[in-house]
């Protein structure tokens, strides 16, 4: 096994794998970027370094420094969380490189899965069903798969992931200026952009498939995952069983993963994502080559803890059970806990926590990575934490749930609790009638007064507004925050010259 293992990531992830590590008794060692010199993940560690500036780029997704910093620490091994390098084959072949092991899939199969339209071709050829596409390489050709496919079509980032990139196009007139904003966003988010077109399947679910493979060819699933609760494609809620699948749909879903994984020659954890439509039809929609931020429900109901079966599979272990050993008991929900304002379109809100009082009790589990005096940094993922609840069946799942929201309690920053607690009494997602529209079609309802946000115009101001900062505010320590004096955070700020600018 290994003697020490690098975890090249930050928040409750961080976290969460430091905590399997210690388990499993392999000193951790932890990187931090400027300001997350105080972070929860630094002080769980057994070791931290640093890495660079604030700007993940300058830090988080530099992989000559995390390598650098594994070799001087003498980690063995490094595992990338999600987000971030995670699904960046970069990393793997340095760490190959490097005489590291890299605690997730080969480089090889990230490279197969990582482009959309090259995924659907992997998986076309192995007999895993895909929605029917086509190239989108002009507005002309864009114009002809169109036709050929039948309007409302899906534009989509080849490079893309998170739902960045993408755009529902439901007649021919919107296609061009579709296709250009598609190509925009994909070029200034993923560096590349190639987009592609997909049918759109009409009000599906986004149910997905967990697998799990080592590297003497054994694959299993362990079930699946409904995410159909998104906004703007991000998914918010995510629950284990899917409220409509059955076991047999459910066992075939599986299959079809097992079998697409084994033609990529993955291993590690990994997930199969699927749209499910009305009618019991399922569609591969992509791979992801990681772990995923759901990934606690799967453990609730399986018993199985992923992390640690990534260790055990980087370190070349063989699975320790087959597909008929893969048992699910009861019902598993997860909410993601966001420090942001509904009530301005979601807008991030960073700043200092003053308080906590995190839900605890029978079956409810909290990973988070705040604290009083935590900061939330406005230069990353605003995720407080993953709160998930585990109950017998789905009714003592969703009260479980509705109790734990109750609990929880935040101060100095934002968040989307209220939100969750709204959705949670929804009679409609309580009784599991929902799809991937549903977040649209309620949002009155769940967020109380929405408002119209031009996202890209607030993004704008906020960062005028920081670099205006920047020039008259001396440069602070590392770790420190300007807003713990009562200066509004860049988004705030910007998010209200842009509310005054209308009024």
């Amino acid at each position: 096994m290994f003697k020490k293992v690098l975890i090249a990531n930050r928040g409750e992830i961080a976290v969460r794998i430091a905590r399997t590590l210690r388990e499993m008794r392999i000193p951790s060692v932890a990187v931090y970027s400027d300001v997350d010199r105080a972070s929860l993940h630094v002080r769980m560690a057994d070791e931290a370094h640093p890495i660079g500036p604030a700007a993940a780029t300058e830090s988080y997704l530099r992989v000559e420094r995390i390598i650098d910093v594994a070799k001087r620490a003498g980690a063995e091994a490094i595992h990338p969380g999600y987000g971030f390098l995670s699904e960046n084959p970069a990393l793997p072949e340095a760490c190959e490189a490097a005489k590291i092991v890299f605690i997730g899939p080969p480089a090889s199969a990230m490279r197969k899965m990582g482009n959309k339209p090259a995924a659907r071709s992997h998986m076309a050829e192995a007999g895993v069903p895909i929605v029917p596409g086509g190239a989108a390489a002009s507005p002309e050709e864009a114009a002809r798969t169109a036709a050929k496919l039948g309007y409302p079509v899906m534009l989509k980032a080849a490079a893309g992931g998170g739902g960045k990139g993408m755009r529902l196009v439901e007649r021919e007139a919107d296609l061009k200026s579709a296709w250009e904003s598609a190509r925009n966003i994909s070029r200034q988010a993923f560096g590349d952009d190639t987009v592609y077109l997909e049918k759109a399947i009409v009000r599906p679910r986004h149910v997905e498939i967990q697998v799990l493979a080592d590297k003497h060819g054994n694959v299993v699933h362990l079930f699946e995952r409904d995410c159909s609760i998104q906004r703007r494609h991000q998914k918010v809620v995510e629950e284990t069983p899917c409220p409509v699948a059955t076991p047999a749909l459910v066992a075939k879903m599986g299959e079809v993963a097992v079998r697409g994984a084994k033609a990529v020659d993955y291993n590690s954890a990994g997930t199969f994502e699927f749209l499910l439509d009305a009618d019991g039809s399922f569609y591969f929609l992509e791979m992801n080559t990681r772990l995923q931020v759901e990934h606690p429900v799967t453990e609730w109901v399986t018993g199985v803890d992923l992390v640690r079966e990534m260790v055990l599979v980087a370190a070349g272990e063989r699975l320790g059970f087959a597909q008929p050993a893969v048992e699910r008991r009861g019902a598993s929900i997860e909410c993601r806990i966001y420090a942001e304002d509904p009530d301005s379109g979601f807008l991030p809100s960073p700043g200092t926590i003053t308080s906590v009082t995190s839900p605890s009790g029978p079956g409810v589990r909290d990973d988070s990575s705040v604290y009083p005096g935590a900061v939330v940094s406005s230069f990353y993922d605003p995720l407080i934490s993953k709160l998930s609840v585990w109950g017998a069946d789905r009714e003592i799942a969703l009260a479980r749930m509705r109790r734990a929201l109750h609990e929880y309690r935040i101060a100095g920053v934002r968040t989307n609790l209220a939100f969750h607690q709204r959705l949670l009494e929804n009679a409609e997602f309580a009784a599991g009638r929902y799809d991937t529209g549903f977040l649209g079609e309620h949002e009155k309802e769940l967020i109380g007064r929405p408002v119209e946000v031009d996202h890209a115009a607030s993004l704008a101001a906020a960062l005028a507004v920081a670099a205006a900062s920047r020039e008259a505010t001396p440069t602070q320590q590392p770790g420190s925050d300007a807003r713990a004096s009562g200066a509004l955070s860049p988004w705030v700020a910007g998010h209200r010259a842009r509310r005054q600018g209308h009024s």
